[in-house]
């Protein structure tokens, strides 16, 4: 369980990102809603120590437990269907006291680890026809049931990191062009569909966001209201912030102007308190945590370490762009959370695991202890 983990290739500049970007949010939380403050640091603390412990378990003896981690988010994500709690017209999370248990959110760990390992044991056969297929059919049956929910956003995320995990695998050049050729056509036509809202499962309050999106001045006092005060804050911010918990009467966080600051809208409380440069910062922090996993892929001693680790790079780096790109309007408002910022004890703790699988991968890399 604990072969091959060599300490001296413990990734420290990974972990000190990471808590430094946690901490981040404890600051921003507490300002945004400081009563969330106290479960938003317990839950790092609890984050950080489960990161640690997964750290030094052997990532190649976890995922030989794939299927039950597979069937198990099957699961998980049935029963919030049937008996989760409905909040905004979606029925994502289990109600456990004071708690919530969100479980689309553990689904994006866990089909990394359980991708990692069927396809390295396919490895050979992974560019035939039953090999792709079955894969496709394998994410397309969580995927459908998180759709479902409805969570438009975490599908298309979803999707994204399967590309990722099916390109970092090693699909032949001729097969990703293939496929592209079929998904580009299919996607712009998806999106023709989704603006005139013709398809099924977009539901009308996504389609009223993407609209707004669209249209910002018709949605002005209505759905593009939270959007267009979230880009006054983060501009108000300009270069130093207007200081953190400040009490100016223009704030627009202080005025309530925005709901779901701790959430959603993290970033436009960052951006309003802490300015460009502190923008900048968590934006950097982001990018960097991101191409340390790319980094630590593409020197994992075998295929499974490959796609955990690039699987958390662009789950991380593209959760980020999409929180960051609602915030500043760049998209429209999907409700994903910021990584490692956002309040969300699920998506935290989740995250923080799948860090632990990346330090493991680290510390069982391939190069030699000479070139440390």
């Amino acid at each position: 369980m604990f072969d091959g983990i060599r300490l001296i290739k413990y990734d420290l500049k990974l972990v000190i990102m990471t808590l430094t970007l946690a901490v981040i949010g404890v600051f921003a939380i507490g300002s945004a809603q400081e009563s969330l403050q106290t479960k938003q640091m317990a839950g790092v603390i609890f984050g950080a120590v489960v990161m640690i412990v997964i750290s030094f378990f052997n990532y190649s003896f976890v995922i030989k437990m794939n299927w039950l981690m597979y069937l198990g988010n099957l699961g998980l994500l049935l029963a919030v269907i049937f008996l989760g709690d409905d909040s905004h017209g979606a029925q994502r999370w289990f109600e456990i006291g004071s708690l919530r248990f969100q479980p689309s959110e553990t689904s994006k760990i866990l089909l990394i680890l359980f991708f990692a390992q069927f396809i390295m044991k396919y490895r050979e056969k992974l560019n035939t026809f039953k090999v792709i297929a079955s894969c496709v059919v394998l994410i397309v049956i969580p995927w459908s049931l998180i759709v479902i929910q409805p969570d438009l956003s975490t599908s298309i995320l979803l999707i994204v990191v399967f590309c990722m995990i099916m390109f970092a695998a090693g699909l032949q050049y001729r097969i990703i062009f293939g496929i592209l050729a079929v998904i580009i056509p299919a996607f712009l036509v998806a999106i023709y569909l989704v603006m005139s809202g013709k398809l099924p499962f977009v539901q009308e309050y996504q389609l009223d966001r993407i609209n707004a999106w669209r249209y910002p001045e018709e949605y002005a006092n209505s759905e593009a209201m939270q959007s267009l005060n979230s880009v006054m804050a983060i501009g108000s911010g300009q270069l130093q912030g207007k200081g953190y918990k400040n009490n100016e009467f223009t704030s627009v966080k202080n005025g309530d102007f925005i709901s779901e600051t701790q959430t959603d809208f993290i970033f436009a409380v960052i951006g309003e308190e802490f300015g460009f440069q502190g923008s900048v910062v968590v934006i950097v922090l982001i990018t960097l945590i991101s191409l340390e996993c790319l980094s630590v892929a593409r020197k994992a001693k075998d295929l499974a370490g490959t796609i955990i680790a690039a699987g958390m790079g662009v789950l991380i780096a593209f959760q980020g762009f999409i929180n960051i790109g609602v915030a500043t309007f760049l998209l429209p408002n999907t409700g994903l959370p910021l990584p490692f910022v956002s309040y969300g004890l699920t998506s935290l703790v989740s995250l923080f695991a799948g860090m632990g699988f990346v330090l493991n991968v680290k510390m069982q890399s391939k190069e030699r202890l000479t070139e440390e």
